[in-house]
């Protein structure tokens, strides 16, 4: 927990990140959890997992922007996303995070924003899927979905497992027939908002996981965890839920094999792609989700 709580720590840290992003050997490294800089990187890593059945959600790194200029900036990269996705046929959709959006600056700014990406997307029978961050924006965030989700049926949200309030909002949002992602969550969070104890959370995931995979909308199921990940199957299967009517979702570079094996046992897999220069955020959660990669790290070395 204490690892946890240092990378966390040092995943906010702008100055440790320019220090650290410096470095090749640390860019090189990154590359185990990010596809590359540019999206012909993302590309070509989506065309991979599709030749193994596999579908892909892109997402640009980059969050809480400081200007209008590069709110907008970040949204017109979306739009590139969306196009390079339709011109190369690749069984894919996108992923992007508020905060990348502008929502630091104005919210209707963010609202203005991603409503022209899902509105793009919509012209090309393409879907996108809201992140959830830190608790601090989940009520921003999920007012944001929900003016988009009365307007649009190809938006989607994120949901983590480790906040109380998820399963009230999961109710909230199924009457809307939204669909969601339920992840576990991977920022630091208070003891007043969100369980501590893994158990607590997982025993959580669990629970919402039945209530999405009992929903009549398609959902996805977003962990690495073995133990969720039987358990979404024994729930599934006590229900007669078919495999069609949800997904699997697992980050780029984690567990490859066990992506290919449930792909092979007839379940739908999409993992989540990221890309680009400003990867160091991203990079230091997957460490602080699970401090075990840092011995791939090691090992590298």
């Amino acid at each position: 927990m204490l690892l946890r709580s240092i990378l966390l720590y040092l995943s906010r840290k702008k100055k440790f990140a320019e220090s650290i992003m410096k470095f090749s050997v640390f860019n090189k490294m990154a590359l185990r959890f990010v596809a590359g800089h540019t999206i012909n990187d993302a590309v070509e890593s989506a065309h991979k997992l599709n030749q193994t059945k596999i579908t892909a959600t892109f997402d640009h790194l980059g969050e809480n922007v400081l200007t209008d200029e590069q709110a907008i900036e970040s949204a017109n990269e979306y739009i590139v996303i969306l196009n390079e996705i339709n011109k190369h046929k690749c069984i894919a959709n996108a992923s992007l995070k508020l905060t990348q959006m502008g929502l630091d600056i104005s919210p209707s700014l963010c609202l203005s924003n991603v409503e022209k990406i899902v509105k793009r997307a919509n012209e090309l029978n393409n879907f996108i899927r809201i992140d959830m961050e830190s608790s601090n924006y989940t009520d921003l965030t999920l007012d944001i979905f929900q003016k988009l989700r009365k307007q649009y049926n190809n938006v989607g949200i994120v949901i983590q497992a480790y906040l109380y309030r998820s399963e009230k909002d999961i109710d909230e949002i199924l009457k809307m027939k939204g669909s969601i992602r339920l992840c576990k969550g991977a920022y630091m969070e208070p003891s007043t908002v969100a369980f501590k104890k893994k158990k607590e959370t997982d025993l959580n995931f669990i629970k919402l996981t039945e209530k999405l995979l009992l929903d009549s909308e398609y959902h996805a199921i977003a962990t690495h965890d073995e133990k969720m990940i039987q358990a979404t199957l024994d729930i599934a299967k006590k229900n007669n839920v078919p495999n069609n009517h949800y997904e699997f979702q697992m980050l780029y570079g984690i567990r490859r094999e066990r992506q290919l094996e449930l792909v092979q046992q007839g379940y739908n897999m999409r993992i989540y792609v990221p890309y680009g220069k400003e990867w160091y955020p991203y990079f230091m959660r997957r460490l602080g989700e699970r401090p075990a990669n840092i011995f791939f790290i090691l090992k590298y070395m």
